[in-house]
């Protein structure tokens, strides 16, 4: 018998609604519940594409004997951090000072106050690895709220104290300084993997902010440093098994620090940011591998992503047919096939890394291990004709794989992806001359503007009709960066006026007049603490993309009012930006922005008129970081 969750608007809450657990969506009935029961909350936030979230799922919430635990014991609230990502932000910090690490599913157990005070990640059914099964948590956690309330009530007190504080940002360290990016850059070299490529081991996350970083850098220095890490980083992500070769687009992270073995789900976010900075790196180099990327994904997020009505989804499940990567991996006779050519797929088979073996469970995740130039020279082939025979292999095996069963879409449309999104296919409609593109991004701006709206309020997700949750900080800041994006393409007024009234929204209801901006509206529920996400997780930080938009009105208007709390929240936070350059890319971008030199473009004219295109068209060839383009008649304000 299907629970409370039948009537969620999420995917993933949805996935859970025939759980014989007695789910609450997050909210104050569950919590008076836990109050007039005198029972703890036991919170559990994930999202619809996240394989670990359907393993305990499968082991746990569909099991009766643990269901009955719970539903004994605990009130239990299902959260999709995707949908309430400041739910998810205040209980992530919690489970972070806990525990030292996050992640989802996300595990936690609060007071009836909603006060956390145990927390953890998944637990599997049974004993492993050091790790309790979850039916000992629960039946711990049970037997301490009858028997050491008092010692759970003060760790509850302790951590929603330190929660409290965790959201003030940090001093003023003197005015913006430009000198502090080459800090930040000689920082990131100091643990750069010049082995692999990117930051880090395993697991191995694209870090698109600390790239695009670099490419400024690049640009404002003549930093080739910078670049040589950028365009590495770039390389290997683009050649390695992180980016579907077949189909486009990129997976979440590698499980390895060599990104030959992804975990599959692939998220909106990640292909907006990465189309972005591939995008750059094209502009700023001209290396034709990176606009075969460009071109990839962008074949991907329109084919597999994109709503009818012109917006994008948020995610594929990493799971299809029961198992992880099913739809993405391969044998040698799968291959052969589904290239009825021999020659070819041998060609194919060589040139993707297959073997008989295997690189995943019996079968493989294509990569590149050598580039076209080697692998021409090793054949005997000219480097145009292997192209061009590979992408007639890569075009069938894309109809072949077509034929399998496909991971699940989450269908609902976030806001504040959509914003990322929306800038990158601007920026690409105008650097590659797409008129294909620009209608995309159009039509992406008037869904964005009319679509998810309650009350005449941007609202933070859609779904088949349904806009839901007030707008939060990174929504309105992404959304108003992906208009101007859009203004400077078509010039038409209607987006910058829509990017205005985004940055007046971000400054009339969610300023803190401390210093900085909090994630939700002043007029939101109340909630343990008002969040305030200073760090790129993994999707750039909503402050750090305030304070962009603030700063290239700023430089269209002229107006203090915009670049005034702009540059307090830079200056907060730049000391902290250098010391933990992966973490706050972000801010290093905002520095670089906001310690200029900023270059202003007014094209005079009318924007239709084909001599007003071709003048258009000279700006936007390389890449200018710093630059913003108005446009339009003269006497249009």
């Amino acid at each position: 018998m299907p629970n409370r969750l039948k009537d969620a608007s999420s995917p993933y809450l949805l996935q859970h609604a025939d759980n014989p657990v007695d789910w609450y969506e997050w909210g104050p009935e569950a919590f008076e519940k836990a109050r007039r029961e005198d029972k703890a909350v036991f919170l559990s936030v994930g999202y619809a594409a996240c394989h670990w979230c359907h393993v305990m799922a499968h082991e746990s919430f569909e099991d009766p004997e643990t269901a009955a635990i719970m539903n004994e014991h605990f009130v239990n609230v299902k959260v999709d951090r995707e949908e309430r990502p400041d739910v998810d932000s205040i209980y992530m910090d919690a489970v972070v000072a806990l525990t030292g690490q996050g992640g989802w599913p996300m595990s936690v157990f609060l007071t009836p106050e909603g006060k956390p005070f145990f927390g953890g990640t998944y637990f599997p059914p049974s004993r492993r690895h050091g790790m309790p099964s979850f039916r000992e948590v629960l039946l711990g956690i049970a037997r301490a709220w009858r028997e050491d309330r008092e010692r759970l009530l003060r760790t509850a007190d302790r951590l929603a104290e330190h929660l409290g504080q965790a959201i003030q940002l940090p001093s003023p360290q003197g005015d913006l300084d430009p000198a502090i990016l080459q800090r930040a850059a000689q920082g990131l070299f100091q643990t750069y993997d010049w082995r692999h490529g990117g930051w880090g081991s395993a697991p191995k996350f694209p870090q698109a902010t600390a790239i695009e970083f670099l490419l400024r850098r690049f640009h404002r220095a003549g930093d080739k440093l910078a670049r040589d890490m950028a365009l590495h980083a770039l390389d290997h992500m683009a050649r390695e098994s992180i980016f579907d070769q077949v189909g486009g687009g990129f997976h979440r992270y590698a499980v390895d620090a060599r990104w030959l073995v992804p975990h599959f789900e692939k998220m909106l976010y990640d292909n907006a940011l990465l189309l972005q900075v591939y995008l750059h790196a094209w502009q700023a180099t001209g290396k034709e591998e990176l606009l075969h990327t460009v071109d990839l994904t962008l074949d991907f997020l329109r084919r597999e992503m994109r709503h009818p009505e012109g917006a994008y989804y948020a995610s594929l499940d990493a799971d299809s047919e029961g198992e992880e990567g099913r739809f993405y991996v391969w044998t040698p006779q799968e291959i052969r096939e589904a290239i009825p050519d021999l020659e070819l797929a041998e060609l194919a088979i060589a040139a993707y890394g297959v073997t008989e073996a295997g690189n995943f469970q019996g079968r493989n995740v294509l990569h590149r291990p050598e580039t076209d130039e080697a692998l021409a020279n090793r054949l005997g082939l000219d480097r145009q004709d292997l192209r061009a025979r590979l992408e007639s292999a890569r075009q069938a095996l894309l109809a072949a794989r077509g034929q399998r069963p496909r991971p699940a879409t989450d269908d609902k449309v976030v806001v504040s992806w959509n914003g990322i999104l929306l800038a990158a296919l601007a920026e690409a409609a105008a650097a590659l001359d797409r008129p294909d593109l620009l209608e995309d991004a159009q039509h992406l701006a008037d869904f964005l503007l009319t679509r998810p709206v309650i009350d005449g309020r941007l609202a933070h997700t859609w779904r088949q009709g349904r806009a839901r949750y007030p707008a939060f900080l990174e929504d309105h800041a992404a959304l108003g960066l992906g208009l101007l994006a859009l203004y400077q393409v078509d010039f038409n007024p209607r987006w910058y006026q829509a990017a205005v009234e985004q940055a007046e929204a971000i400054l009339d209801r969610l300023r803190d007049p401390s210093g900085g901006f909090f994630d939700t509206p002043d007029d939101h529920e109340p909630l343990l603490t008002r969040p305030k996400t200073l760090q790129d997780s993994p999707t750039p930080s909503g402050s750090a993309m305030a304070s962009l938009l603030l700063l290239r009105l700023h430089s269209l208007t002229g107006e203090a009012r915009f670049y005034e709390p702009a540059e307090e929240a830079i200056k907060r936070m730049q000391d902290l930006a250098v010391r933990h350059p992966t973490a706050f890319a972000a801010w290093l971008c905002a520095v670089d922005e906001a310690t200029g030199p900023a270059l202003q473009l007014a094209l005079v004219g009318d924007p239709k008129d084909p001599a007003f295109q071709s003048l258009a068209r000279v700006p936007r060839q390389g890449y200018h970081p710093h630059l913003l383009i108005a446009g339009g008649e003269p006497d249009h304000p």
